[in-house]
């Protein structure tokens, strides 16, 4: 039969140069448009222009499962008996701006031309074919992208006892960390040993437990102790591959590092183990968020199962509100299939909250014990997203300063999160629960109109610095974890 005119949507792929604050930059931006053409195509293939057709309903379908509720940001009350809210932030302010994909990859592509001299070429959206698992899979969204600083308060030690010397906020669980001693396992080629455990005995009686870290050290803190369990001589067992060594601490030492070479260590596999768990506040401000981690879950997933060191990955999840919402917590254990995690996370939204603080003493118990952590020769990672403190007025036996040691015992590193919503108090706690754990204090960042806008300032007593997108930030952080398992 003679061929049809038919007119169908096709997909481009351009380049642009941009304005930016009166001048024209030549920038790479690889940007997505659908434009119109007539193309010739035989009477019989018909169906072909149909393909527009399914693929909206292909794209309704993913929005369906993936479950983004815009409309869900709300807002929380400042009532109860906690401490007040602050002035600002989402959970006072619920209006957040939002960018489009392109100005979004623009504002990438220029950031990292910035930074290092070089032109970026930034990721084309993704697409919703369930057939294009690549570009699915690999590319991060652009569409709502915030940013985030971070900083290592034990790297900056000298500054971190300053501010917590000076802190007169609400209450807190202070914790001793003061004399901090530093502990660092090795083979005996000076690679870090993963999971080293050492229990640490005072008075003939073990103490405490703790584990190494990917990058081989762990930190022993003998102030943290109760009163009863500090002596003036710590004995340290370190056991690797069932071989253990031995070492001794003063409590009057002036030396605070350690590097013990564990025979044990040269028979440790070289495979590895990553558990990463998302501690999540799903009240009704954290609504972004939650959106943001939704989109870019399997883009996270595929990044970290394409590192080097080839890690056996799964992932879990713990969302919690406080005592009087629909829920108080709910579990979701560790599972290698990134499309089942990606589902629960889906049916998350972001509702509840009414007085400041949340239940996150109960939600961070849930987290370290009611999942299946495999502890041995596993990264084990908790990414805590939150922006108001834990309820401190409920007199749990199981609280933050608890669970945080508790963690320690089993190598788990904490990354709290905090979105603008925080206060000084859960700044405190916040920081605490990252310097214990080995872990940084991770902050998301705004632009000058505040709350929704992306840039580089903070509210947070914090200087020094760096910034990136949050979801980059997660990415480097899993990356930066597993290096150490390279040989």
């Amino acid at each position: 039969s003679a061929p049809e005119v038919v007119t169908v949507e096709v997909t481009r792929v351009v380049t642009e140069t941009v304005e930016i604050e009166g001048e024209t930059v030549e920038v790479t931006v690889v940007v997505v448009e659908t434009v119109t053409e007539e193309v010739e195509v035989p009477a019989a293939e018909e169906p072909a222009a149909e393909a527009p057709i399914m693929e909206e309903a292909e794209e309704e379908a993913l929005e369906e499962a993936i479950g983004d509720d815009m409309s869900a940001i709300g807002s929380e009350d400042a009532t109860g008996d906690g401490p007040p809210p602050p002035d600002t932030g989402p959970k006072v302010e619920s209006d957040r701006t939002e960018t489009s994909s392109t100005e979004s990859a623009v504002e990438a592509e220029v950031r990292s031309a910035d930074s290092d001299g070089e032109t970026a070429v930034a990721e084309a959206p993704l697409s919703t074919s369930a057939e294009d698992p690549i570009v699915v899979d690999l590319a991060l969204d652009q569409g709502s992208r915030l940013t985030a600083g971070e900083v290592d308060d034990n790297a900056q030690w000298d500054d971190y006892l300053l501010y917590l010397r000076n802190y007169i906020g609400a209450s807190v669980m202070r914790v001793d960390v003061s004399e901090r001693h530093q502990i660092l396992v090795t083979d005996s080629q000076g690679n870090p040993v993963l999971g080293a455990r050492i229990g640490v005995e005072a008075n003939g009686e073990e103490v405490m437990v703790l584990r190494t870290y990917s990058n081989g050290r762990t930190l022993f803190f003998p102030r943290a102790l109760n009163p009863d369990q500090q002596a003036q001589l710590y004995n340290l067992k370190i056991t690797v591959n069932g071989l253990t060594e031995t070492f001794d601490i003063s409590a009057d030492s002036s030396q605070r590092e350690w590097t013990i070479v564990h025979p044990g260590a040269d028979q440790l596999p070289t495979s590895v183990n990553l558990d990463v768990m998302f501690l999540i506040d799903a009240t009704g401000s954290m609504s972004d968020e939650i959106n943001q981690l939704k989109e870019n879950i399997r883009a996270i997933a595929a990044q970290a199962d394409a590192l080097p060191s080839q890690p056996n990955v799964r992932f879990g999840m713990v969302t919690y509100r406080d005592r009087e919402d629909a829920y108080l917590t709910e579990v979701t254990d560790f599972t290698p299939d990134v499309e089942s995690f990606a589902n629960a996370l889906a049916l998350v939204r972001a509702e509840g909250g009414g007085d400041y603080p949340e239940d996150l003493n109960e939600a961070l118990f849930q987290s370290i014990h009611q999942t299946e952590w495999r502890i041995e020769n596993t990264v084990s990672l908790i990414f805590l997203v939150a922006d108001a403190p834990p309820h401190l007025d409920y007199g749990q036996q199981n609280h933050y300063a608890v669970e945080m040691l508790e963690a320690m015992e089993r190598g788990i590193k904490i990354y709290p999160i905090a979105s603008s919503g925080l206060d000084s108090q859960g700044e405190y706690v916040f920081r605490q629960l990252a310097q214990v754990t080995n872990g940084r204090f991770i902050f998301l960042t705004y632009g000058e109109e505040g709350a929704g806008s992306t840039g580089t300032e903070t509210n947070f007593n914090v200087s020094d610095y760096t910034v990136s997108s949050l979801d980059q930030m997660v990415i480097n952080i899993i990356e930066e974890e597993l290096s150490h398992r390279i040989r």
